[in-house]
């Protein structure tokens, strides 16, 4: 028998108001980066979770925010430097209310960034992956699919 091969699946919410970005700092992971590094709202989807309520669930814990999904920006796949391939759906959003101050352990801070700031970041390799600056273009060149586009059979959606 041979290895399947198992790609983790997250979630990302491109969250946009007013002009400006969020995203939540971290600490850096790897030895490329210095410091601490940039994303947006994301993580790992749990067993019996459907993805939309992974990424409001990764956008309250991580940034404070409740956030309304508004569309779908698409499916981001990558392979880190470590070998792990993600499947990376990721959605677009608006924020809705402050819930919480206290952020997930693994969050030094949520900022509101403007695109000039975010590409300084970039060119300092300040982004955690290079999913961050992907997503934000393409959100910024209008991709949006309809949250319908995802059919997800354990969890239908009401109406």
């Amino acid at each position: 028998m041979t290895d399947r091969f198992l790609p983790h699946v997250t979630v990302a919410s491109v969250v946009e108001h007013n002009g400006v970005y969020l995203l939540v700092e971290e600490p850096a992971r790897s030895s490329s980066h210095r410091g601490s590094v940039y994303n947006q709202p994301a993580g790992h989807l749990e067993a019996g979770e459907s993805l939309e309520t992974a990424a409001r669930r990764e956008a309250l814990e991580e940034s404070g925010w409740q956030i309304s999904l508004t569309g779908y920006l698409g499916l981001y796949i990558n392979t880190a430097a470590d070998g792990i391939t993600y499947h990376s759906h990721t959605f677009l959003a608006r924020p809705e209310q402050r819930r919480n101050t206290r952020l997930d352990a693994a969050i030094i801070a949520a900022h509101w960034l403007d695109m000039a700031t975010i590409e300084r970041l970039a060119s300092q390799q300040r982004l955690r992956s290079p999913l961050v600056l992907r997503r934000l273009h393409d959100a910024r060149a209008g991709i949006c699919h309809p949250l319908s586009i995802i059919h997800d059979l354990s969890h239908p959606s009401p109406g």
